[in-house]
């Protein structure tokens, strides 16, 4: 264990127990996108400034790619945030996208030193985010960013299902 935190003052979870709440978070995604089909998902609610269902789901592979990949793995990526919230295409092709980042996202916690700090990333925002000071933070910060986007994907759903309505 390392030294620099005392093991009293740790919350430590297997990497197995971990990857059970990404999987729960992208099996609703993938739940979500098959259930609207290609049509309903690459469309956005009749509100200002919504993404589409396909869009939000993009944005989330973005997440676990820059986070896990770039910041928690070290691997060079080059990825257009901007780009995420305009895409489309068939949902088959995202849920099967899904499913290989999440296993793309295990590779990345190998050889996971939770409490290592993360590889630098732009903080312009807010310096004092737990996530830029250990890997094990950056993990959490993946899991709250895709369990609010599969809340907002959720709302996005109900919203474009109810615009059907006669």
């Amino acid at each position: 264990m390392d030294d620099r935190v005392p093991r009293e003052s740790l919350v430590a979870v297997p990497v197995a127990d971990y990857l059970w709440f990404i999987d729960l978070a992208l099996a609703d995604m993938g739940g979500i996108l098959r259930q609207l089909g290609s049509e309903l998902a690459n469309q956005r609610p009749d509100l200002a400034g919504a993404n589409s269902p396909y869009a939000i789901v993009t944005h989330c592979l973005g997440v676990m790619e820059f986070w896990g990949g770039a910041t928690v793995a070290g691997r060079s990526i080059e990825r257009d945030r901007d780009a995420e919230f305009i895409s489309s295409g068939p949902v088959d092709e995202l849920v099967a996208r899904l499913d290989s980042a999440r296993r793309r996202l295990e590779a990345d916690m190998v050889a996971l030193d939770p409490l290592a700090a993360p590889a630098p990333f732009d903080k312009s925002d807010d310096q004092s985010v737990p996530y830029a000071t250990s890997k094990g933070a950056v993990l959490l910060h993946i899991l709250e960013e895709l369990f609010q986007h599969l809340g907002q994907l959720e709302i996005t759903r109900d919203l474009l299902v109810d615009e059907r309505k006669p």
